[in-house]
């Protein structure tokens, strides 16, 4: 094996942004209704939790490490959320334009896109596509405050906790991978003509010559897997 080199041309690589945001609320056989664009996101900050080791003593030494189930959890950020999503931050409509507040909230999925960087093709190197499911979002604040001569738009906030999905897929150990809230999909790894089915589906097509439009839905893993590995 060669030397390790660091640093070289081509090789920094970076992520940034966030865009393409789309919500898909949860029907409730589990799976997700048409999605929806979201517009006016300006972070999604993922949150991981659990894992965490609890050490076992024996024989006057460590005998082992049980680690504990990790939890995945998000935060989003935003100017602004499409009608839809009023649902899963538990409001309720009851006639046009009127709706009223601490009702059950429904769970959703994400989708969502980052960039990837690096030194030679700056933000174009290629991107993700970050998916999420079983989404819940707990109450959020409003700071609403009168306009002066230094106007800031509104931000709204929400923490969302996840239920992991079930799947059958395998990993390359050939080991049933347990139940995942999230799954990334890298452009520079996956082929092109892939990265087009998947991003077909994810975000609905128009008519066209001899084809219907189609509407956007979020593929459970196993119909994801499947998109990507035929």
């Amino acid at each position: 094996m060669a030397k390790l080199v660091w640093d070289q041309t081509g090789e920094r690589f970076y992520e940034t942004g966030v865009r393409n945001v789309v919500l898909y609320v949860q029907n409730s056989d589990g799976t997700y209704g048409e999605g929806v664009a979201w517009n006016g996101v300006t972070g999604i900050t993922e949150s991981p939790s659990g894992a965490e080791a609890t050490p076992l003593y024996a024989d006057d030494i460590k005998y082992l490490n049980l680690i504990s189930n990790e939890e995945f959890g998000a935060t989003i950020e935003a100017y602004t959320y499409p009608d839809e999503f009023a649902e899963c931050d538990g409001s309720a409509s009851i006639a046009t334009g009127i709706t009223v507040g601490q009702q059950a909230r429904k769970a959703f999925g994400l989708c969502y896109r980052t960039a990837i960087g690096s030194d030679t093709d700056g933000n174009d190197h290629g991107y993700k596509l970050h998916i999420i499911y079983g989404c819940k979002a707990t109450p959020s604040e409003k700071a609403y405050a009168t306009i002066n001569d230094s106007p800031e738009a509104i931000t709204f906030s929400w923490e969302l906790s996840t239920t992991p999905v079930s799947f059958s897929t395998k990993s390359t150990g050939n080991a049933v991978l347990k139940p995942t809230a999230t799954i990334t999909i890298d452009s520079t790894q996956v082929s092109e003509a892939n990265m087009k089915t998947l991003e077909n589906y994810l975000y609905g097509t128009d008519a066209g010559s001899g084809t219907s439009a189609t509407n956007a839905q979020l593929p459970l893993p196993d119909t994801l897997v499947g998109l990507l590995t035929t």
